[in-house]
């Protein structure tokens, strides 16, 4: 007996089954790769956001260090982005010009993470500070915010 296809209609296109099976398979493989070439940079992280707006400014913590990106700021709302990068548990502390009068803190930063202090500041002299191991009188450098002319 003759075996023939049945035949198809005009404009009627089939694919064999394993084709369809390996442009699956490769399509799916292949997309994992084709994300690993995509831009990741980011403008999220603390540094990039301080070197766009002034008021956000980083605090890097160490052991035996306090690194600011800045030694000033504009007056209103700054954003202090504080990275632990030694081994003790931090604080960091903005005080006032007699270095007494706590302004704003935040505590318990661990190695390796960070944490963000928030606050309204006015035009003036004031003392940054970050106390590795939470004791003493810390790590402590001048800082001073211009009148930026905004309430």
């Amino acid at each position: 007996m003759i075996m023939s296809r049945p035949s198809r209609q005009a404009g009627e296109f089939t694919v064999p089954v394993r084709t369809l099976i390996l442009a699956s398979t490769c399509a799916v493989f292949a997309m994992p790769l084709l994300a690993g070439c995509t831009d990741n940079t980011t403008t999220d992280s603390p540094a990039a956001a301080a070197s766009a707006d002034p008021r956000a400014l980083t605090v890097q913590a160490t052991d035996s260090e306090c690194k600011l990106s800045a030694t000033s700021a504009p007056s209103g709302t700054l954003t202090f982005a504080v990275t632990n990068g030694g081994q003790k548990v931090t604080e960091f502390y903005l005080y006032g010009e007699d270095g007494k009068r706590i302004i704003g803190e935040v505590e318990n930063v661990g190695p390796g993470i960070t944490r963000e202090l928030v606050l309204k500041v006015e035009p003036g002299s004031y003392i940054t500070a970050c106390k590795p191991g939470m004791a003493g009188d810390g790590l402590r450098a001048p800082f001073s915010v211009s009148d930026s002319g905004e309430e």
